[in-house]
């Protein structure tokens, strides 16, 4: 039988109890630390309703969240924007999801790492002449274990870049820089860039045709020794892009932020993607085309090669490792 144990944690707001098996994920929903299997929201929550939510996904190094505080901080930000009030500071919030992480430690092995998500919608919908009335938000966060798998050949290989059909939402009507969970507009998109390449990671431009983001992370250029980026006017300012904007300054490699246009792909000497799982994907076709001379470049190798040297941990190898044991090819 599994040993059964409590934890409390007293917040500004009150307390939340725990009484779980202790072989038991747990996941945080508003006030209460519960079994991931009686994690459940009401059907009239306005992130089922209408994908009223917004969202954060923090990822860990060697089991210590990687710049929990810079997601927190966009977070709020987000709720802000969209008139959420969260019921929570920013400290407390963070202890939470400190004790969410620490109660789901036991879950992972020593050499893997995890998510933290952060989910948070207004709450249970009101019948009325308006949805945004005030209601106490649905807050959930749970962890998650970061199967790296299908990144993994990525970083040796490189994706295929394809450019979908759909064009991203314009800022005028809903700007990138509010992470949210409605996210259909990228599921589309990157259900078009699969029907020219099954494996295909999509790039996504705005109405101008810019390029704007991936279904999931941010987009990055070498063209004679600079990268280049899209501004935040019609992108996420994501953790990971403002990582790899530090490291190259770290490096001594020149950046820029501004508009990019397919062309600029098809003709960069390297491309690659930025986002909380897998870091830095390097990118070795565009639609159909090689970038350069189709292998992952130098410059990426070096970011990635720092990233890893900040968190102590090999992103690759990591990946690699995954793969290898789901293939039976561990030595």
């Amino acid at each position: 039988m599994s040993r059964v144990w409590k934890e409390t944690s007293i917040l500004n707001q009150g307390v939340f109890t725990v009484s779980v098996a202790s072989k038991s994920r747990l996941v945080y929903l508003s006030g209460k630390m519960v079994p991931e299997s009686e994690a459940k929201i009401s059907i009239f929550d306005s992130a089922v309703m209408l994908g009223d939510c917004v969202t954060e996904s923090t990822r860990t190094f060697a089991h210590q969240p990687f710049r929990l505080d810079d997601h927190i901080n966009r977070l709020y930000r987000s709720l802000k924007v969209a008139r959420i009030d969260v019921g929570h500071s920013a400290e407390e919030l963070t202890q939470i999801t400190s004790d969410v992480l620490e109660a789901n430690l036991h879950a992972q092995r020593p050499e893997d790492d995890c998510w933290i998500v952060h989910n948070i919608s207004r709450g249970i919908l009101k019948h009325g002449p308006s949805a945004a009335q005030r209601n106490s938000a649905t807050v959930m966060i749970f962890t998650n274990h970061m199967d790296l798998r299908g990144w993994a050949r990525y970083y040796t290989e490189g994706c295929h870049a394809v450019t979908s059909m759909s064009r991203a939402i314009p800022a005028q009507s809903l700007d990138a820089r509010i992470k949210n969970r409605s996210r259909l507009a990228y599921t589309m998109a990157d259900a078009e860039a699969r029907l020219v390449d099954p494996d295909a990671q999509c790039v996504i431009l705005d109405v101008h045709g810019n390029v704007s983001e991936n279904k999931g992370g941010n987009i990055c250029v070498v063209t004679d020794g600079e990268l280049k980026t899209p501004t935040t006017e019609n992108s996420l300012a994501g953790i990971s892009r403002q990582t790899v904007l530090e490291l190259a300054a770290e490096l001594g490699i020149p950046v820029r932020e501004c508009r990019l246009q397919m062309y600029d792909l098809y003709t960069a000497d390297e491309v690659f993607f930025t986002s909380t799982p897998y870091c830095i994907m390097p990118a070795t076709r565009f639609n159909g085309l090689p970038v350069a001379d189709g292998q992952v470049g130098t410059i990426t190798k070096r970011l990635l090669a720092a990233w890893s040297q900040r968190v102590g941990v090999d992103i690759t190898a990591q990946a690699q490792r995954q793969l290898d044991e789901e293939q039976g090819t561990c030595s």
